[in-house]
């Protein structure tokens, strides 16, 4: 269990200020995360990695001389915004583009790949690529499906030895892709992880058993197996990992590999070393030559107990960057030659702007006050159903959607307050409410929330009351935002489950020229019942899709939330009169 935190809500925040000031030397904090303590000489590539936190000593404490530049930190288990990944980029970067890496995740594949455009758009080179190494999270044949999980330490280390070299960007890129692909992972839990501040783990493991292929986000196993001695457990990891390069070659045609026996942050170390000592010979017997093998904790999740086995074939090029000298906080490797660095100047690079101040009409004000009521009553419902949306969340996946919407709709009502207090209209309000939710919660449900909520604020307008047409249409956009951004389609047990049939219904009615805010309540009611009918749906998207089976009979927790948030308004509404 997770016993010293302060505050929950804050303990991502206390964390990284903690590690700031122990390693002073090596890092400085900017808004997003961390970079190194020098300015990125010109001419080097920056490389940027990142995800939630949680995970320690990925990410901050990869950053430093021979690996990367920055550190993107998201919440416990939860994707950084965008805003905070071009953040990060901003900051590391010099002259010579970046590259942002993470594992493949459907928020970190949304909110890094919208920091890349925003960073293309700014004119900086800006690559991003995801790490797919768990050949536990889905077959060959959907190989690009497949999570990032401990694969991501030797991505990350060869892509930033490469930057390290005086690689081009083209070359950087072209390093970390053929690193991914020479890269195979498989993992077991022996018991669940504990998020700060909850009583009970994500999930547990019956007793005399293991589960096989967790995911490092608190997601438990696939299939259960009865638990092993370390001999045979060290051939099962062997065999699992040989047998998929099997079926997909990697690469590089070669007998030398890296290996990590990565403890999960609740196995120890002697226990691992126990476990190599067959692991290592099972390899000498299947021809492999082992190069400097790392047996210990380098991706971890909270306190899971559990550890996994990765391989990198590598050819002379990648040993030569898997092998060569690093100088991090959490990470060491031989001796890095010394270099004349300047000292960074700043740990400020957001890069926001500040947005010029938009003209309203009094009938638009009065609905932003109207707006800034519902976001009250969300905000509090949300707040109350944290710990049950937490919970349906963990039955296929990380248990952190509760703790999330929590972050977005707080985030999300002090922005639309300070919007209205200073005369913004509806629209804006919406919008720099979404532009909060977004940049605050993180993950996948913050970035789809801020989406549509900016696409309903730019419809409402910031002139006149908005009439029932138009809080149709504006529904309507904010559906079609989450659909183009977020990839899934209705019936994939997402949140647009119950928002496709709640949008259906208003424009239906309204369409009859019936009063908006019946139709709302009825809308809602809709909402609620697609929601609860996602029970029997089976998940082909997000962090829930390799316990796919494990999830029917319990809702999508985003599609509930959503019930609770458009529910929780229709409670607001005054009685239509005639």
């Amino acid at each position: 269990m997770t016993r010293l935190f302060n505050d929950p809500a804050s303990f991502t925040e206390d964390m990284l200020a903690g590690f700031l000031d122990a390693n002073s030397r090596y890092v400085v904090g900017v808004p997003g995360g961390v970079v190194r303590a020098t300015e990125t000489p010109s001419g080097k590539v920056a490389v940027v990695v990142g995800g939630g936190s949680g995970h320690y000593p990925a990410f901050c404490g990869v950053v430093g001389p021979g690996f990367a530049d920055g550190a993107v930190v998201g919440n416990v288990f939860t994707s950084p915004s965008a805003q905070q990944a071009a953040s990060v980029a901003r900051a590391a970067h010099g002259d010579s583009g970046v590259l942002l890496l993470t594992g493949n995740y459907a928020g970190d594949v949304m909110n890094f790949g919208l920091a890349t455009s925003t960073l293309r758009d700014e004119g900086i080179d800006a690559r991003f690529l995801t790490v797919t190494d768990d050949i536990a999270s889905a077959p060959v044949q959907e190989a690009e499906k497949r999570r990032g999980i401990a694969g991501d330490f030797p991505v990350f280390r060869c892509a930033s030895a490469a930057a390290e070299a005086g690689y081009s960007m083209d070359e950087v890129e072209r390093v970390a892709r053929t690193t991914n692909a020479a890269t195979r992972t498989l993992g077991v839990a022996f018991d669940g992880c504990t998020m700060p501040g909850s009583d009970a783990p994500l999930f547990t493991v019956p007793d005399a058993t293991m589960g096989l292929g967790l995911g490092i986000h608190g997601e438990p196993g696939v299939a259960n197996h009865a638990m092993p001695r370390a001999d045979e457990l060290a051939d099962l990891l062997v065999d699992g990992v040989l047998a998929d390069a099997e079926k997909l070659p990697p690469p590089i045609d070669s007998r030398r590999i890296a290996v990590i026996l990565n403890g999960l942050g609740r196995t120890k170390y002697e226990e691992l070393f126990v476990v190599w000592k067959t692991a290592s010979a099972r390899l000498s017997e299947a021809g492999y030559s082992v190069i400097e093998p790392e047996i210990g904790e380098l991706v971890t999740s909270l306190d899971m107990a559990g550890c996994s086995l990765t391989l990198t074939w590598l050819d002379d090029e990648l040993e030569t960057l898997w092998t060569s000298p690093a100088d991090t906080p959490a990470y060491k490797r031989g001796a890095i030659a010394p270099a004349v660095e300047q000292v960074r100047r700043t740990a400020v690079a957001s890069g926001s702007a500040v947005e010029a101040t938009i003209e309203s009409d009094h009938d638009s004000r009065v609905a932003a006050a109207q707006v800034v009521l519902g976001f009250e009553a969300v905000h509090d419902a949300i707040v109350d159903a944290e710990e049950e949306l937490g919970r349906i969340d963990a039955v296929a996946g990380d248990g952190d959607h509760g703790r999330g919407m929590v972050r977005g709709i707080t985030a999300a009502l002090e922005a639309a307050r300070v919007a209205a207090e200073a005369g913004s209209g509806a629209g804006q309000v919406f919008r720099s409410a979404g532009d909060s939710w977004a940049a605050e919660a993180g993950g996948t449900s913050g970035v789809l929330w801020g989406a549509a909520l900016n696409a309903v604020g730019r419809r409402l307008g910031d002139e006149g009351t908005p009439d029932a047409g138009a809080i149709a249409d504006a529904v309507r956009l904010g559906y079609q935002a989450m659909l183009h951004l977020g990839g899934a389609q209705p019936g994939d047990k997402t949140m647009l489950d119950a928002i496709g049939p709640f949008s259906a219904a208003l424009d239906a009615a309204v369409s009859g020229a019936h009063d908006w805010r019946t139709v709302w309540r009825d809308a809602a009611e809709i909402a609620t019942k697609s929601a609860a009918a996602t029970a029997n749906l089976v998940p082909k998207v997000g962090r829930a899709r390799p316990l796919a089976e494990r999830s029917v009979g319990t809702p999508d927790a985003g599609a509930v939330s959503f019930g609770l948030c458009v529910t929780t308004v229709a409670d607001l509404l005054p009685i239509a009169t005639h």
